[in-house]
């Protein structure tokens, strides 16, 4: 967003050959506090002993011990707002994979409540379809909600697929919209195209704008995302590309029932409602809301819920510990990645150690 600003104002510099020195001189200190605004809520991280606040130092070394073995590109730990540790390189940018639809989840409730998308509209209102096989009559009938849901009972191929994904897809028309859940990367590109045509935003020019620069996101811009086409649909997916300190703001972000400095950035109710579990799922005991993952309350608390990306990506959220945890992997530096299930029991750790 900021450079789209910087070269629009360079260009009315150069325009400008025929105006006043003066005018030309307004123009910059007024590009200079835009800039400046951008910028402003960039604060770095402030850190904290964690035994000055009570925490186990002697769990928190098992807790960093373990993650060694896992081989993570970073691990960062916030509890209340302050790093309690960082471990590993937090500021390298790193392909979240699917936490993109947790950010965009939030996208999605800042939209709907300005009521420029409604949950309950359909494929068929919405005008969305597929290359062939197109959607039946019957599959348009899903919904936004089923969408987010991870409901829609679509099972057309999708781009930005796992190789798991394509083989375990059910067969078309098997299930009816609303009466199944299923991991399925259509419904979450699809929104994405829902949320552009929509809105008429950008995906990350909306995120940058809407919450990266509000909440003070350090080294995230536009130019960190992607679309991923492929020749099977329509529907590209988003890939994001953040740094552990940034994914842990938004992690904080949520924690705050969406709001940053006093500011609300994501409606408390959204929030609410997209950490809810709507669904059982094949993970165990984790639930799925709107494009979260909800964890076992029972293990972490009421409201404990995860973003979670292919490889080890993941943002986890412990309202009972007032506690975020980020793990970022670079696939360059470790290609096997780290299971989910191993990040949680190193969160489950992390948690113990917590006061």
């Amino acid at each position: 967003m900021r450079d789209d600003v910087i070269a629009h104002a360079r260009g009315l510099l150069v325009s400008s050959t025929k105006r006043t020195v003066t005018s030309a001189v307004g123009l910059c200190i007024a590009l200079v506090v835009v800039i400046a605004t951008g910028t402003a809520n960039a604060r770095p991280w402030q850190t904290v002993d964690p035994a000055s606040v009570g925490w186990s130092v002697e769990r928190l070394e098992a807790a960093h011990a373990y993650a060694a073995k896992l081989k993570p590109t970073s691990v960062m730990v916030v509890q209340g707002g302050h790093v309690i540790a960082a471990w590993g390189d937090v500021s390298r940018k790193v392909d979240l994979a699917s936490v993109r639809k947790s950010l965009l989840s939030a996208l999605y409730g800042i939209a709907v409540s300005d009521g420029r998308i409604n949950l309950d509209s359909t494929l068929a209102e919405l005008e969305i379809d597929d290359k062939a096989p197109a959607l039946t009559d019957a599959e348009k009938q899903a919904t936004v909600r089923d969408l987010l849901m991870a409901r829609s009972g679509i099972y057309h191929p999708a781009s930005h697929e796992t190789g798991e994904m394509r083989r375990n897809r059910p067969k078309r028309g098997s299930h009816a919209p609303g009466t199944f859940w299923w991991y399925n990367n259509w419904d979450f590109n699809a929104l994405g195209t829902i949320y552009r045509q929509k809105t008429g935003e950008d995906i990350f020019r909306s995120f940058e704008r809407r919450i990266a620069v509000p909440i003070g996101m350090e080294d995230f811009s536009a130019r960190n995302g992607r679309y991923v086409s492929a020749p099977v649909s329509d529907h590209a997916a988003y890939p994001f590309r953040l740094s552990a300190r940034d994914a842990a703001r938004f992690g904080q972000l949520y924690l705050e029932g969406g709001r940053w400095n006093g500011a609300q950035i994501v409606p408390v109710s959204w929030v609410k409602a997209s950490t809810a579990a709507y669904s059982q799922t094949d993970r165990g005991s984790m639930g799925y809301g709107y494009l979260w993952w909800t964890l076992n309350p029972d293990t972490f608390g009421q409201g404990a819920t995860l973003a979670s990306g292919y490889g080890g990506q993941a943002v986890a959220i412990v309202p009972s510990k007032r506690l975020v945890v980020v793990q970022t992997v670079d696939p360059r530096q470790n290609p096997k990645g780290v299971r989910t299930s191993r990040f949680i029991e190193l969160l489950g750790m992390i948690a113990a150690a917590a006061r």
